[in-house]
């Protein structure tokens, strides 16, 4: 007697899951559209002497080719600061070997800033506050990257030209995982992290700063009170510049060309580390995001463990079990499509061969079904706590402006 209201249940779920997928791979569709428009595009040039700020923490994967990829960038004028909580952090020394290894080329002037421990903020937000302070007064666009972030050479200007447009607020790219090894934990991450590269878009109402590759002309900088009002209290710095954007109704333009590869892998332990921080992050700044994440991932859930044991039992009583069955297939097949759109689109941005693999390939065909349920264990965790741990420091997000450092280690 059960059978027919839970398979009615089902296809009514299966109908709203089909429905986002076909939006989410016309969604993919036009990912890729505007990847192959913008990187035909000609800008004006506008190459102003820039400062990059790299916030610094511990040894990352292949750091010192990071930085020697950060100093090699081909612009006429910039200077690199970077900027510690720490004198002695290892990452300083591995910094001075990369730029002896650039000694004797043409490049920028670069500095090392101590800024101490922060006390009421996220240890970066603390060091770029203190570091965007002793920017060189001629610089007229203030850059942020990443640590982690290995930027091609014509990154910068790349992420610059756009800012001669005076209705920009800001301009960003974003952070892609290339997995070095190749385990199933890494290109999992790999596939999950995709999924928010995506989100960004032709629309620059509806983009994002993220804070490994973000540009932003100074005055503009200066004039949104950033430092003074919207880094306060705060443990990410990406979701207050791009809320500091958005009250003043300043565009925030995606730039492909600036997706960033990130060549390092991961753990099992610290791929759920990573993802559930960041939702955890998104709870705090972005709520309306996560309760998106948890609704879409919960549905996502329901349709396709629901749909299963509903075949399986149809299958065992004897029953018809080929419409759920395909159901199920057809979803499958339209987020496979969409990943598959994406990593192709952004596989002609990013020279690696490791984008374009087989093993890649086949992870974001595959795997996009766990990360989803990723997601919703992401989003539960982070309904229930808002502890992280990020860089050794560990944190409670009390509010959007209001962080408790409860315990720290060295790097």
């Amino acid at each position: 007697m059960f059978q027919f209201p839970a398979l009615l249940l089902f296809y009514f779920l299966a109908t709203i899951s089909l429905w986002l997928g076909l939006l989410s791979l016309r969604g993919g569709w036009r990912f890729g559209r505007y990847l192959k428009a913008e990187r035909a595009r000609k800008y004006p040039r506008f190459l102003p002497f820039a400062t990059v700020f790299v916030p610094c923490r511990g040894v990352d994967d292949g750091l010192k080719e990071n930085i020697s990829a950060i100093l090699a960038q081909d612009y006429p004028v910039f200077e690199v600061v970077f900027v510690s909580d720490a004198a002695n952090d290892p990452a300083r020394a591995i910094i001075e070997e990369a730029r002896q290894s650039c000694a004797g080329k043409s490049g920028p002037t670069m500095r090392f800033v101590v800024a101490g421990p922060a006390t009421r903020s996220g240890q970066k937000v603390h060091n770029l506050r203190v570091a965007v302070a002793s920017a060189d007064p001629q610089s007229e666009v203030f850059v942020f990257v990443d640590t982690d972030a290995r930027p091609t050479q014509s990154w910068l200007r790349s992420l610059v030209s756009p800012l001669q447009d005076p209705a920009l607020g800001a301009t960003t790219g974003y952070r892609w995982f290339v997995p070095g090894g190749g385990g199933a934990a890494s290109h999992l991450r790999s596939v999950w992290n995709a999924s928010i590269a995506s989100a960004l878009g032709e629309d620059p109402e509806k983009n994002f700063c993220w804070g490994g590759s973000t540009a932003i002309r100074r005055m503009t900088f200066e004039a949104t009170r950033i430092v003074a009002e919207y880094w306060r209290g705060t443990v990410s710095d990406d979701f207050a510049l791009t809320r500091a954007l958005r009250d003043r109704d300043l565009l925030i333009k995606f730039v492909p060309q600036c997706l960033t590869p990130s060549f390092e892998d991961c753990t099992f332990g610290q791929l759920i580390e990573f993802t559930t921080r960041q939702l955890k992050i998104t709870r705090t700044y972005a709520p309306h995001l996560w309760r998106g994440v948890l609704t879409g991932s919960m549905l996502f859930a329901l349709v396709v463990l629901g749909g299963g044991a509903l075949v399986i039992t149809r299958a065992v009583l004897g029953l018809s079990f080929a419409p759920p069955l395909i159901l199920l297939l057809v979803i499958f097949a339209l987020g496979s499509a969409k990943s598959h759109l994406r990593r192709r689109a952004v596989g002609r941005i990013i020279a690696d061969s490791r984008v374009s693999s087989c093993r890649t390939v086949l992870a974001h065909l595959t795997l996009w079904p766990l990360a989803s349920m990723l997601y919703l264990y992401n989003a539960l965790a982070a309904a229930f706590s808002q502890t992280i741990t990020w860089r050794g420091i560990t944190y409670e997000l009390k509010s959007a402006t209001e962080t408790v450092i409860l315990s720290r280690r060295p790097e």
